[in-house]
């Protein structure tokens, strides 16, 4: 017959293709099982408030008209309806296909056994499927692996997050419409089923078995499957274990495997005691906890409480006197078994002679050991006991008293036995490399012993009183014969006559008298060891490893050894070179990944790599886990040093006076710091002991570990500092701000971090310069990301961040007040230190002023301090988010214009008249004043919601030049070459494109050039460019735009007047303005939009001028109105502030007034 897993054999590979498939689908849940969105789980009260008409259950589908007119009622809710769709439709859309493939999987598991029924499939049936041996393996593990995947996604995804999230993909999705779309029955195989993992949460009624029925599956198969795993070692795993007490351990996965497979007819747990009881009898008679799939543990007593038959059938097992003999036995083999494994790890104990002479006593130890620690862990598990059943807290009291149970024995047993595997494998390989080369080696030594002896014998070779004896010499040259014509190949064979040739030599000792030569005794002596030595080596066979691989299985612990994590840490805390040990215990545990990796290897699938990345991952996640401990060691010993370099230890100055001396030297401290920095050097020594290791499919470098381990401890002490020391209190008066000393404070922190980092990165061999800049531009970049988030409708989450990363977490903290993030924190608290209602500021000494008590509130000093808190970094950052701010600021102020000004009859009508006042705009307005003032009258209202927007977004651009020219100043200082070379290219860039412009044949970056994109981000970090000439937001046509920014400017005029030191300034501190912001916020306005604007804009304030100046001359007021004065002001700040030549202003106000205006004031 065709082997069953061959190529050709259709009937193996479809099977085998699908239990390839079922691994990967769980690899795929319990990987997005880390990634289920918090929304989806309506904890929060104020998610419950935001999304709770949006998030729905299964109810939905009773009535979808209805949840769908209550979003359409409301535009507020479909618009965060869409934004949450953004969000989430791609995670959603991997959760849908999770979900649909563990459909599709049990869809095409009941396929191919009606096919097998249908005799698709020539001579093969069921009945023949399951006699052949790969076939009941595969058939078992086929039903096994879907009831384990039921379990998976109900124990990892609560049913109400499930139904959300199907729900939310069915309303946002394509698949509701397509008609070959399987929605309707993964819904219905999903559906909740009312069971929670939380602990103390009561088991749902008929659960599992009435989830595992939602699928009907055929009963004769489920009943031969049961069969098969009764009655046969479908794994042959006895031969590996042949004492009848292992006997449980032996069958444990296919003890896993039954206890799955029972779900899908319970009337065996519930009714059928023969059964039960042969199936206890045989797989649980001395354990009650078992691991059902990669760790996931399971306690019998508590899973089979509802099924009579079941219950009855383990009570046995679960009487005292058995526990307490268990237990006993296992406390006392431990008490055995610790002193043997010490005695064979000791150094050069275990050499290849002691190896080959006692494999099976070495493999009886290694066994009892693995037995011993399963039972143990399993039985100890805090998983496994609800704390909240009083049977099962007995039961565990029980046992931990009864097995005199302690953690760290039991660790310290783990890690002899991990070491003791690791190094007899080792020898193993190597032995079994070197194996024919040795032999033939030892066949060529004893062939030639006898050849020379034959000599001897000839009476040739001179050698003390040895006569001529030509028999021996003939006897000698045919044993030499002998031995060289033994074979390798045939080891049988060889074997046998090996102990012969053994018995022969000996034979001839005796009875030729050779005793009395010593010589020739001692030739004969090595020549037997010679060939006891051959049949030591031909006896090295795989076996001994394939056994010791099924013995020194550790699956059952993939996530139980977390509980082991902190006896791991305390002992390399306490001996740094216990990594080494550890090495073999991460090993032990990668031999879990056999488990889902064999069939999926075996059928050849492309999931290969997914699935053993995702669980090599995992493993390296929690070797990182464990190593973490040194990091943190070493942070905790430099905090120390920092401390005393900081405080204790003085600066020896360059010159000093020898009594002095005895002063400086300072032993203790000086002695302390070498101490510690002693130590620090330990810890990272112990984690480079551990050699490069593949874990997995994964390589695990140790520098590469430790430097990652820094850089996580680092990351998170600088971000719960950033996070801690940036809390400001935002009803603090202006001059008792918190923000200037809590910046310096925090720069205190931030140099002792970095002073730190420099002082120990030679002990450490690691780039501490490069890792400190690395990591704070991470930190500060992502929280930047993070706080912009808030003005993103699709939102960046952590999965999709380039700053984000798994081994180097940056952590995230709850947000304190309306920011998300310290840099959104220290933003809103300068914007309000210098919010324009409150201060003015003064640009030529870039200072703001109270208004009232005319104090100082901050300078430009304030950035120079966040440039030495938070570098460069976070002053880019702060930029960057600032211009998300302003355009925040101009989209609300679009809505409010087209509310308040286009939509309002009374003020287009004013707007109207007005117009048709002042045209043409090169002429002069009759009765000026009184034209102006009626119609700032009549648009009163509008005016205060303007002026706030105008005024925020000329502070953030206030703000914004000044963050640009504390980078410029700093760049030109700390990197003169960069600063000159971006400026250079930038001019050369610019005058490029302009000569395209001129001249197209000239050539012009294309659009998939990111060079323009690329040198803006390079030129934002140096500061070189200029905020006030960005485009914020795209702009739509506005009709009345430019005569209604020059009537608000006219209504603002009269609340300043001019001040020959100061410039314009506020008239009343009751009603607040400041002239700076007012300008840059109009500038930054008209910016957005055509030029043509901001043409009619300043030819209308020319008029404005001109009127009121004629109608003074014609009234003969000598002096000039304050209003003309601030409509010059402006044009004069405007021509200024826009870098463009007079001649602008000049078209529409004469430049004699120009000249004139201050000499006059």
């Amino acid at each position: 017959m065709v082997d069953f897993l061959a190529e050709n054999n259709l009937c193996g590979q479809a099977v085998l293709r699908i239990v390839s498939c079922g691994n990967a689908i769980i690899a795929e849940l319990l990987r997005l099982s880390e990634f289920i969105p918090s929304i989806f789980r309506l904890k929060e009260k104020t998610d419950q408030q935001k999304y709770g008409d949006i998030i729905c259950d299964f109810s939905y589908f009773k009535g979808p008209e209805y949840y769908e007119g209550k979003l359409e009622a409301k535009p507020e809710l479909q618009d965060l309806d869409e934004e949450f769709r953004d969000n989430n439709i791609e995670i959603l859309s991997r959760f849908y296909f999770a979900f649909e493939s563990v459909h599709k999987y049990i869809v095409d598991l009941n396929r191919y056994l009606e096919d097998l029924n249908e005799g698709v499939y020539i001579q093969q049936t069921l009945e023949t499927v399951l006699l052949n041996e790969d076939g009941k393996q595969l058939l078992c593990e086929a039903l096994y692996l879907y009831g384990v995947m039921l379990l998976v996604v109900d124990q990892k995804m609560e049913g109400e997050v499930r139904e959300r999230m199907l729900v939310s993909y069915y309303r946002y999705s394509a698949a509701r419409s397509s008609a070959d779309s399987n929605l309707d029955d993964i819904c219905k195989l999903l559906r909740s089923t009312g069971y929670s993992s939380q602990p103390g949460a009561k088991r749902p009624p008929n659960y599992p078995e009435s989830y595992f029925q939602r699928v009907p599956i055929s009963e004769t198969f489920i009943s031969m499957v049961i069969g098969r795993l009764r009655s046969d070692d479908i794994y042959n795993q006895v031969s590996a274990y042949p004492l009848p007490e292992h006997r449980s351990t032996a069958l444990a996965n296919q003890a896993a495997m039954l206890y799955v497979i029972l779900f899908f007819t319970p009337s065996i747990l519930h009714t059928q005691q023969a059964k039960m009881r042969e199936i206890v009898d045989k797989y649980f008679p001395d354990n009650w906890v078992i691991s059902i799939y990669m760790g996931i543990t399971v306690n019998l007593l508590e899973a089979w409480e509802p099924y009579k038959a079941a219950k009855t059938a383990l009570n046995y097992t679960l009487d005292q006197a058995n526990i307490r003999e268990q237990a006993s036995r296992y406390a006392g083999s431990i008490d055995r078994l610790r002193p043997q494994l010490q005695q064979f790890l000791k150094e050069g104990f275990l050499r290849e002679e002691i190896v080959l002479d006692n494999i099976p006593k070495l493999l009886n130890c290694l066994r009892d050991c693995n037995v011993a620690i399963r039972w143990l862990m399993l039985h100890t598990a805090e998983p496994a006991y609800d704390p909240n059943n009083k049977r099962l807290r007995q039961i565990k009291d029980q046992v931990i008293n009864d097995s005199k149970y302690s953690p760290k024995i039991l660790f310290q047993l783990l890690l002899d036995t991990a070491q003791f595997e690791f190094v007899l494998k080792e020898m193993f390989k190597q032995m079994l490399s070197e194996k024919q080369l040795k032999w033939e080696n030892y066949k060529e030594e004893g062939s030639e012993r006898m050849t020379e002896l034959a000599e001897v014998f000839s009476g040739v070779k001179p050698l003390t009183r040895v006569e001529k004896n030509e028999n021996l010499q003939a006897w000698f040259r045919e044993i030499s014969k002998q031995i060289l014509s033994l074979n390798y190949e045939d080891s049988t064979a060889a074997g046998r006559k090996t102990v012969q040739l053994i018995q022969a030599l000996e034979e001839v000792q005796e009875f030729h008298q050779l005793e009395s030569n010593l010589q020739v005794c001692q030739f004969l002596a090595d020549t037997r060891k010679f060939l006891h030595q051959m049949i030591r080596t031909i006896n090295i066979k795989e076996e001994v490893l394939i056994t010791m691989q099924i013995i020194g299985d550790l699956s059952y612990a993939w996530q139980l050894i977390d509980s082991f994590t902190s006896i791991m840490q305390e002992s390399i805390r306490a001996s740094p070179s216990m990594v080494t040990k550890l090495r073999a215990t991460f090993l032990k545990l990668a031999s879990a990944l056999d488990l889902p990796l064999l069939r999926i290897n075996q059928a050849n699938s492309p999931d290969l790599l997914s699935v053993s990345q995702y669980y090599s991952g995992e493993l390296v996640s929690y070797v990182r886990k464990v190593l973490q401990i040194i990091p943190e060691s070493m942070f905790t010993s430099l905090a120390k040093i920092i401390k005393l370099q900081i405080h204790d230890i003085m600066e020896v100055p360059t010159r000093l006076d020898k009594d002095k001396l005895r002063d400086y030297a300072q032993l203790g401290a000086r002695y302390e710091v070498a101490k510690l920095t002693h130590a620090i050097s330990i810890f990272t020594e112990g984690i480079l002991m551990m050699k490069t290791t593949l874990v997995g499919i994964i390589k695990v470098d140790p520098k590469q570990l430790l430097e990652d381990g820094i850089r996580k401890e680092l990351v998170r002490r600088v971000a719960f500092a950033l996070h801690k020391g940036l809390i400001f209190n935002p009803k603090a008066k202006l001059q008792t701000s918190e923000l200037m000393p809590k910046l310096k404070e925090m720069a205190a922190t931030m140099d002792g971090f970095y002073r730190s980092f420099e002082y120990i990165q030679d002990y450490v061999s690691i780039y501490g310069l490069k890792i400190w800049q690395e990591e704070v531009s991470r930190i500060i970049n992502y929280n930047v990301e993070q706080e912009c988030n808030n003005f993103l409708r699709t939102k960046i989450q952590d999965w999709q961040s380039v700053y984000q990363s798994t081994h180097i977490p940056i952590p995230k903290y709850p947000p304190v007040d309306e920011s998300a993030t310290f840099i959104g924190r220290l933003c809103r608290e300068i914007l309000r230190i210098t919010d324009p209602k409150v201060t003015c500021y003064i640009d030529q000494m870039n200072t703001w002023y109270d208004m009232k008590t005319h104090q100082e509130v901050t300078n430009n000093r304030l950035f120079s301090e966040i440039q030495d808190t938070l570098g460069t970094f976070g002053l880019n950052g702060l930029d960057r988010l600032l211009c998300f701010m302003i355009v925040k600021e101009l989209q609300n102020f679009l809505i409010m214009f087209q509310k308040t000004v286009l939509m309002d009859r009374s003020v287009l009508d004013t707007l109207k008249a007005l117009m048709n006042a002042v045209s043409p705009v090169k002429g002069i307005v009759g009765n000026a004043s009184k034209v102006y003032s009626t119609a700032v009258a009549k648009t009163q209202k509008i005016w205060p919601s303007y002026l706030e927007a105008i005024l925020k977004v000329g502070q953030m651009q206030i703000l914004r030049q000044q963050i640009a020219n504390e980078l410029n100043y700093s760049c030109k200082f700390d990197s003169k070459h960069l600063a000159a070379a971006l400026e250079n290219l930038n001019k050369s860039l610019l005058a490029d494109i302009e000569a395209h412009y001129q001249d197209p044949s000239l050539p012009y970056p294309k659009e998939d050039n990111t060079l323009l994109y690329e040198i803006a981000a390079y030129l934002e970090a140096a500061g070189v460019h200029n905020p006030l000439n960005k485009i914020y937001i795209t702009t739509k046509r506005l009709s009345y735009f430019p005569i209604v920014n020059f009537l608000f400017l006219v209504a603002q005029l009269p609340k300043l007047h001019y001040n020959k030191n100061q410039g314009m300034t506020c008239r009343k501190s009751t009603d607040p303005i400041d002239w700076p912001p007012l300008v840059l916020g109009l500038l930054t306005l008209l910016k957005q939009f055509h030029s043509r604007y901001t043409e009619q804009f300043l030819a209308l304030i020319g008029q404005f001028i001109r009127s009121l100046m004629d109608q003074c001359t014609s009234q003969k007021i000598p002096e000039m109105p304050s209003d003309v004065v601030g409509g010059l002001m402006f044009l004069e700040d405007y021509v200024h502030d826009t870098k463009l030549p007079r001649k602008v202003a000049e078209a529409h106000v004469p430049s004699f007034i120009f000249d004139e205006f201050r000499t006059i004031l």
